[in-house]
């Protein structure tokens, strides 16, 4: 959308939004700036849902039964909301409100484009400062509303809009990593989360005082226990695993011996009995297998405890060097401000340079629908869909292992049709660490949005399984080495995105849309459920033919 096309509508806002007179209705910013806020919360270990661990039991997505209250909440209707929602942040807070009413009472179209960046940028600055706010458990719920939705007049709501989000569940019900800005930026603050990856390398400073150096010590050592927090996790999956599978073998076993001991009275020899029957011969060959299975089956066994165990004790002698240091409490200024310019770099990338950059909620720009928005319920029950037909959307193998780990995701509330992955996973931590995708929160389709999103996780995941050889195997080998063949020029991860959603929406109901070779890419690097190939190759002889090569593959070893 471009300025010409933005501006002129402003002028509708005006009709339903008084604006604001400096004589009568100055801001007295000293009476409005807000109680000091109590000490953050300590950091603790696995505090509550804002950021749930990840728990690799897990493997799908819950129904979702509730996307929005019966009642709507008060938040919008106080009349200080704006008044509230602004103060608080000094000379920010200022230039904010001064900047808003020359745009919004502006009628020269030239002027309003000018006072239309000034706003962006005012408000930008405005949400550095709130951002170390959010750690504050006691801060006022309109600057969480602000935070998470943009919203800072209520008058630049339709009715309806103002009710529909008066309605969104205010606490994460889903206990899934899906997160409204407020969250993100609580998360980051007391320390639940780490900061976002950079291409900047952070030089660590050098300690000032004792206090200093241990406490970049104890960051140290956090750092450390999230990289042995994966080998735990994982060392206890494969633990399971081969736990499970020794108990099945030994129900098995134990079934045919049963079986194998049981005799019957030989006629007219009575106490005595039969030898073994026919069946019963066989039996013996299965034990024998099932034996020699027990046996393989203990020395991986052996194995993955002695892993476990080691793991275990690496990761409780870190613990305990954590619990014997000082506790970290405070703010990191340095984390806030870097995750500020980083999320409002994700903030732009969602838009595009092409985009509508206005930050700040207006109907104007405002046209989802209810299941349209990208409030958290909408979100998780799409992302419920994309893992019902891609089952492997958030599988990450390790030593053969899938391991289902939702990224976190983060909901910005900007006017962007583009989702995308900032990280596939911690660089500390690539066994069972979340990546991290964004999503635009207004955009025209919710679900392309969410696609895109899933899709360039995808794309990175792979690349990183196939290290060096990315453009040579796997998934991102096969798909450049066709889009070599197909001489097409541009970015490569953009394609792959494009053909995703095509997967996704159409060819997985039928609707054949790629090339005959990517189809056959996407067949076997992000198969389809079993029960969609079955009803699929119903459809179409396209499908039916690559049922059968699955069939063939199935039977060579090279599958």
């Amino acid at each position: 959308m471009s300025n010409n096309d933005i501006d002129p509508s402003i002028a509708a806002l005006l009709d339903d939004t008084e604006p604001y007179d400096f004589k009568k209705n100055s801001l007295d910013f000293e009476k409005m700036i807000l109680a000091k806020s109590e000490e953050n919360e300590p950091k603790k270990k696995n505090t509550n849902s804002l950021v749930p661990d990840v728990d690799l039991s897990i493997k799908e997505f819950k129904e979702i039964t509730r996307f929005f209250n019966d009642e709507p909440a008060d938040w919008f209707d106080s009349p200080t909301y704006y008044k509230t929602a602004i103060a608080g942040e000094g000379q920010n807070s200022q230039r904010l409100h001064n900047v808003l009413s020359k745009y919004l009472t502006c009628k020269d179209i030239k002027d309003r484009m000018v006072y239309r960046q000034q706003v962006i940028m005012a408000y930008w600055e405005f949400i550095h400062s709130l951002a170390p706010k959010m750690a504050d458990k006691n801060l006022d719920i309109t600057k969480r509303m602000l935070m998470r939705f943009a919203v800072l007049l209520p008058s630049l709501f339709k009715p309806e809009h103002k009710e529909l989000f008066a309605k969104s569940i205010l606490n994460n019900e889903t206990n899934e990593p899906v997160l409204y800005l407020d969250e993100w930026f609580k998360a980051i603050a007391t320390g639940q989360m780490k900061c976002s990856t950079t291409d900047e390398v952070r030089q660590p400073r050098k300690a000032a005082t004792a206090e200093d150096a241990a406490m970049q010590e104890q960051q140290r050592l956090m750092q450390l226990q999230t990289k042995n927090s994966g080998k735990l996790q994982n060392a206890e999956s494969i633990l399971m695993q081969k736990e499970s599978a020794r108990a099945m073998l030994e129900a098995e076993l134990k079934s045919r011996i049963d079986n194998l001991c049981d005799h019957q009275i030989a006629p007219g020899c009575d106490p005595h009995k039969e030898g073994y029957t026919e069946a019963q011969r066989k039996l013996l060959t299965d034990i024998t297998n099932y034996l020699h299975q027990l046996s393989k089956n203990d020395k991986e066994l052996s194995k993955a405890l002695k892993e476990f165990q080691d793991a275990k004790e690496v990761y409780n002698s870190v613990s305990d060097k954590i619990s014997m240091g000082p506790e970290i409490t405070s703010v990191n200024s340095g984390d806030i401000d870097t995750e500020f310019e980083t999320v409002r770099q994700m903030a732009k990338m969602t838009c595009g340079r092409q985009g509508n950059q206005f930050p700040i909620f207006t109907r104007e720009f405002y046209h989802c629908l209810p299941q349209g928005t990208g409030f958290r319920e909408n979100v998780v029950n799409i992302l419920k869909w994309i893992e019902s037909i891609d089952p492997g959307a958030f599988c990450r193998i390790h030593k053969n292992i899938p391991n289902r780990i939702v990224p976190y995701v983060l909901l910005i509330p900007t006017y962007g049709d583009m989702g995308f992955c900032w990280e596939p996973f911690d660089r500390y931590n690539r066994v069972t660490s979340r990546g991290r995708i964004v999503v635009p929160m207004y955009p025209r389709d919710l679900k392309i949005a969410v696609l895109t999103a899933v899709a360039d996780l995808r794309w990175q995941v792979a690349k990183e399984k196939a290290s060096y050889y990315w453009m040579e195997e796997g998934l991102t080998g096969q798909y450049s080495e066709w889009i070599d063949k197909q001489k097409l020029k541009g970015d490569l991860k953009q394609y792959f995105i494009q053909d995703y959603v095509l997967w996704m929406t159409k060819e997985s109901e039928g609707v054949q849309r790629l090339d005959k070779e990517v189809r056959g890419i996407f067949w076997r690097n992000i198969p389809f459920p079993q029960s969609l190939k079955d009803v699929l190759k119903t459809r179409s002889l396209v499908y039916d033919d690559l049922c059968k090569k699955d069939r063939n593959r199935e039977m060579s070893d090279g599958y």
